[in-house]
Formats: C-alpha cells, structure tokens, sequence
C-alpha cells in the first residue's frame, strides 16, 4: 500500500514540474555571437477573444504567440519582445512590421508596438508556430517588461487587411510567466 501511494505522490509532483516546464525560462549561448539569450520555454499563446466573430463550419481560426527575449552580450543588455502572428481563412491581418499594426493593451492602456530588427543569430529565441504566420520583434525595455507582468490584462490587438482589428487574449496566466522570466533573468531595471 506505501508503495502504490508513495508512487502516485511521485507521478502527481513529476506533472506539476512538467506543468511549470513550459512556463520555466530558458538560457542559450549563441555561439555564433557569443551572444547569451534568455526567453521563456516557450511563447505565451494568444487566442482571439470570444468577442471575435467567427462564422462557417470548417474555419481555421487565427491564432498568435509572444515571448520576451533578453540579449547579453558582455554585460550589455537588450531586450525585445517576439510576436508571431497566423491568421486563419477567418481574416487577414496587415503587415505586422507597418506602423500601429500592433498594440499591446495592458490593463485600460494600449502601447502601439515599434518594430526593431533583432540580433542576427544562428538560432532563434522562439521558432514559428505555423509556416504562414508573420513573424516580427518588437522594441521592449525593462520598464514595459515590468508593467507587462504586472498587468491583470495583457491583449493583443492586431490590423486586418480590410482594416479591421481583432484581439487576442492570452490562454494562460501571462503574469506568472513573465514575472518567472523577470525573476529568473535577475532583472531589476537599475
């Protein structure tokens, strides 16, 4: 009987770690930089929000993801916010690089995301979830990264083609992540 019990307790504590997994950043050496790299394990996924029309049977439905990313090199610190956007037969979104084609709306407040070009690495903070999606970072500083993570509500409003906006929601609790990757990377915006 202790045994069966003292094995069920091992398989419910090895799915809790498995669950905080994904949430658990990550650090890299780039060696072809000799760049250090942190990101989260894996994006924070966005869905669009329940107040987003979605008509028809057989819809492939629109979908994004965002990760922060922190670059060290030698001491020296940049940070940008990934975002990969794939949109569905449900609409087309505009350029994601194009001025105001993002905004992040963090509580009541909306940040029209600025496009950056990233260090050129030999491999990538995040890979694209689909191969059609618009892949893109974003100017972000440690002030934004802190507000992100403290945020009740962090959504993503992106341009359609035809002008239109749809907003997508995260599907899981962004601020313990980003608080995570805060804590983990030791980053305190002195």
């Amino acid at each position: 009987m202790r045994t069966a019990f003292g094995s069920v307790l091992a398989v419910i504590g090895l799915a809790g770690c498995a669950a905080l997994s994904s949430t658990k950043p990550v650090e890299y050496l780039d060696e072809r930089t000799a760049m250090t790299v942190g990101a989260l394990k894996e994006p924070i996924e966005m869905v669009p929000s329940l107040a987003t029309p979605v008509h028809g049977i057989g819809k492939r439905i629109s979908f994004a993801y965002l990760g922060p990313v922190e670059w060290d090199t030698a001491g020296q610190y940049g940070y940008g916010l990934w975002v990969h956007v794939a949109t569905g037969n449900d609409w087309v979104a505009t350029d994601i690089r194009s001025p105001s084609a993002i905004t992040l709306v963090l509580d009541e407040a909306s940040v029209a995301l600025v496009p950056m070009d990233a260090p050129q690495l030999g491999r990538a903070a995040y890979q694209p979830v689909a191969s059609w999606g618009q892949t893109a970072y974003f100017q972000l500083n440690v002030k934004m990264l802190q507000r992100m993570a403290a945020s009740q509500k962090l959504n993503l409003d992106v341009q359609g083609a035809d002008g239109s906006n749809v907003t997508f929601v995260p599907s899981g609790d962004t601020r313990a992540m980003l608080s995570e990757f805060i804590r983990a990377r030791a980053i305190t915006g002195d």
